[in-house]
């Protein structure tokens, strides 16, 4: 059964007349369509006992239909008024539409009320939002392929900054000599912005990329993932420069056996909180509890953040083809931050990691 059939099925177990699907990755999942509408209107209507129309801006309909894109597509110019055509359709194939799925994590309120406008008598309380994250957590064998793909690229980013890390170069530096060698290779884009922080600057977990220099004795933290073929890849590691001092060792080397443990562990069975609980207990018993100030992974596969959460609290059991990081971090504050992270795919009786760059600490930049 194909994606679409999968949706559809859903549709009508939950008797709704019609999903309207507005998240432009869910439309790229289920429809092979890309493309980041901005202001304008894209959506992908999906009904029971109908075949689905995709709506789009005008100049967005001859790309859809490059993709092979089988059925009907209607487009609409700037002055148009998107709802009411969007309702005009609708209407062909359910006069009178009264039990609406959306993506309420998605919808704007202001879109919602548009909606609304359209089909004053419709629910619209139905969240489809569970059942395609459902269907985007098990990846398919060809989808790993792709991630293993990426993951090859991330492997090949934390050579090169590696490399570029010198006394004085800053952080935006080496960030730029990932970006310029990753693109002579024909790698475009970054899943995210690349995060490289150095030392107290480490502490704070998102913090941005800047002209921070690279000094002698600290730690440098990389965080950073490819975007290749539609897939993505998501890893950590912490090296450091020059002589460091006990407690840096010590935070490096309980994060880091924090990290073996938790990957070791991860197998179809048990759960995305027993998972996190390996790697915390660790941090806890070395005195570094407080400064684990995180979940210890995310879903990853067309986003560097997806469902499912790992963390304490969520009780859903790891299955194969299931796709996450696995990313304890110490942080404290004013003194230096490690995080070291793999994104793995649970298999049939544990997982693979699709970055491979090792985990013990590296000295760089001599």
């Amino acid at each position: 059964m194909n994606k679409l059939s999968q949706l559809r099925q859903a549709v009508n177990e939950a008797q709704l007349d019609v999903a309207y699907l507005s998240d432009p990755m869910t439309i790229k999942y289920l429809t092979g369509f890309g493309s980041d509408p901005i202001e304008r209107v894209l959506a992908l209507l999906v009904f029971a006992d109908h075949d689905p129309f995709l709506f789009a801006p005008a100049l967005e309909v001859e790309a859809i239909k490059d993709t092979g894109w089988p059925y009907d597509v209607y487009g609409y110019l700037d002055h148009e008024q998107p709802y009411a055509m969007i309702a005009e359709q609708v209407k062909k194939r359910v006069a009178a539409p009264s039990k609406f799925g959306i993506e309420q994590g998605f919808l704007t309120v202001a879109r919602l009320r548009a909606l609304q406008e359209q089909f004053p008598k419709a629910s619209f309380d139905y969240d489809m939002t569970p059942t395609i994250q459902h269907m985007r957590l098990i990846k398919s064998p060809d989808e790993i392929a792709i991630l293993e793909e990426n993951g090859k690229w991330a492997d090949f980013a934390f050579k090169v900054g590696f490399d570029a890390v010198k006394i004085g170069a800053t952080e935006n530096q080496i960030a730029a000599e990932i970006h310029y060698a990753l693109q002579k290779h024909g790698v475009m884009h970054m899943s995210f912005d690349t995060l490289i922080q150095a030392g107290a600057h480490a502490a704070e977990p998102h913090g941005a990329t800047n002209d921070t220099k690279i000094q002698d004795n600290e730690l440098v933290l990389f965080d950073l993932g490819t975007n290749v073929d539609g897939y993505t890849s998501d890893a950590s590691r912490t090296v450091a420069v020059g002589t460091l001092n006990d407690k840096q060792k010590d935070i490096y080397q309980v994060c880091l056996e924090a990290q073996l443990a938790a990957q070791e562990a991860a197998k179809p069975g048990m759960t995305a909180a027993e998972l996190d609980k390996i790697a915390r207990d660790i941090i806890d018993q070395a005195g570094y509890g407080e400064y684990f100030i995180h979940r210890l992974g995310h879903g990853m596969g067309m986003t560097d953040h997806e469902f499912p959460s790992i963390m304490e609290g969520n009780d859903m059991l790891l299955e194969p083809g299931m796709c996450f990081s696995i990313e304890p971090g110490i942080y404290i504050p004013g003194f230096a931050g490690v995080r070291i992270e793999d994104c793995i795919h649970i298999t049939k009786d544990g997982n693979e990691p699709f970055t491979h760059t090792t985990k013990e600490l590296q000295y760089v930049g001599r």
